[in-house]
């Protein structure tokens, strides 16, 4: 199949801090599979312009976390060879299509998205949400109509955003003609990896809740939070019966965990099942389970821990990968962005748009 037949997906992340092993799970696995298919073009970004809508008074944040994105990137797997990487604020364009979706969404309509709803309720905005917040969905549409991407690898809680995203896709087409190209999600395959909890239990791992495992966390620091992790509080004794379904530790196992891996560092139990009939019976405690899942995460970091080493070591390699990442989105992007000036004939000096449109006026009145 010749490149340009293949589907696109585009997927980012926002530079507020390290990725932790709930973007992992969540999205950054889905997306390395897909780019390793050979089946996609895939455009995997670092969203500095949509961080900034809560942080425009701490810059410095975002600058800094820039290149921890980049470098989390890199270790897990996306490669530059197949994957477009590439800085949001690099890519202009994506700015002049935000300003035109912005004429096609009602203020009510994005008050009502959930997503939105809810993260300005933990951000504790109440009555001065910044602009550039509550429009967020409006920008995510332009980052994947800008690349034409049929495929979005997010977690659940992007469903709302994107089904928003949809919708101004549709409404843009319906007036202006088929222009835009509509996308769907791509979710993870397992349920607990849709929305992996904080170490401490609660709905969902964040960095500003300091409740996550980083991807690039020492042994140590992964140990000392696996094993402080929440279980079951009523599991006081070995011996007593266990809840697994709201217990922390087996959400992280389900979300992680491969027989294979129960079979190498728990072979009494052969699969994850078993051990979660045995703690519900009782007899399994929760030191056992905590160590278990601490061997699979390190099984799991290693080898992205050197990954990431390699390019600390190499900063001008991963410059140059950014830089030759943001000219191709670039180019693509203002693609797009020419058919849309097209279709709703606002090219006004091309071709004597402009004139013809005059002249067409005159002569019908």
């Amino acid at each position: 199949m010749d490149k340009k037949e293949k589907p696109v997906f585009v997927t980012g992340d926002r530079p507020t801090g390290k990725l932790h092993i709930g973007h992992l799970v969540g999205s950054l696995k889905t997306r390395v599979e897909m780019q390793d298919s050979g089946k996609y073009q895939s455009y995997i970004f670092i969203a500095d312009m949509q961080a900034l809508t809560d942080n425009a008074k701490n810059p410095e944040k975002i600058r800094e976390s820039i290149m921890e994105v980049a470098l989390d990137y890199l270790s897990v797997g996306v490669d530059p060879q197949k994957s477009t990487i590439f800085i949001q604020s690099q890519v202009p364009q994506l700015n002049e299509l935000t300003v035109i979706f912005l004429n096609l969404v009602t203020l009510s309509r994005l008050q009502r998205n959930p997503t939105v709803k809810n993260e300005i309720k933990e951000k504790g905005f109440k009555d001065s949400i910044p602009v550039g917040f509550l429009v967020y969905p409006i920008s995510q549409t332009a980052d994947t109509t800008a690349f034409n991407a049929t495929l979005l690898p997010v977690g659940e809680d992007q469903n709302p955003m994107t089904e928003q995203g949809r919708e101004i896709v549709r409404t843009f087409n319906a007036i202006y003609g088929d222009t835009l190209v509509e996308s769907t999600n791509v979710l993870p395959n397992k349920k607990d990896s849709m929305r992996l909890p904080g170490t401490d239990g609660k709905a969902k791992m964040s960095k500003s809740m300091n409740n996550c495992i980083y991807l690039s966390d020492t042994p140590e620091e992964i140990k000392t939070k696996v094993m402080g992790m929440f279980t079951d509080p009523n599991h006081i004794k070995v011996e007593m019966p266990g809840e697994t379904e709201n217990n922390t530790v087996f959400v992280y196992l389900r979300a992680l965990a491969t027989d294979e891996d129960i079979r190498q560092f728990a072979p009494e139990f052969e699969t994850l099942k078993s051990l979660e009939n045995q703690y519900r019976k009782g007899g399994v405690g929760d030191v056992k389970i905590k160590k278990l899942l601490l061997s699979i995460i390190e099984k799991i970091l290693t080898p992205i821990r050197e990954k990431r080493h390699y390019y600390e070591e190499h900063i001008d390699e991963v410059i140059k990968i950014l830089e030759d990442g943001c000219e191709k989105a670039r180019s693509v992007a203002q693609e797009t962005l020419s058919k849309v000036r097209k279709a709703m004939g606002i090219e006004y000096f091309k071709d004597n748009a402009l004139k013809k449109y005059y002249l067409e006026t005159k002569k019908n009145k």
